[in-house]
């Protein structure tokens, strides 16, 4: 099974007992202070969940697999996240 904001909506719903359209301004409003705390670089740590963390890949000689023809791969900015203690333990 594959959790999808829709499902978190209604989950939200279920166990809070408030209106589908106002736990969807929730979950929207979660996720964007998430976002734009990664956009800012900053640390994002949810406890019993984990971190979310803004890494930097400097460029790098890549190679096309199809074709085996270099390139070079530019640098970037990637989300990286590292699951807390608790949820590796559960798993």
């Amino acid at each position: 099974m594959t959790l999808t904001k829709a499902n978190i909506v209604n989950l939200l719903r279920e166990q809070l007992g408030l209106p589908k359209k106002d736990c969807l301004k929730i979950v929207n409003a979660y996720f964007e202070e998430i976002s734009k705390g990664l956009e800012k670089g900053e640390e994002i740590k949810i406890p019993k969940l984990g971190n979310f963390v803004v890494k930097h890949k400097k460029s790098r000689p890549g190679r096309n697999p199809k074709t085996g023809e270099p390139y070079k791969i530019s640098d970037r900015n990637v989300v990286s996240f590292r699951a807390s203690k608790k949820l590796r333990e559960s798993l």
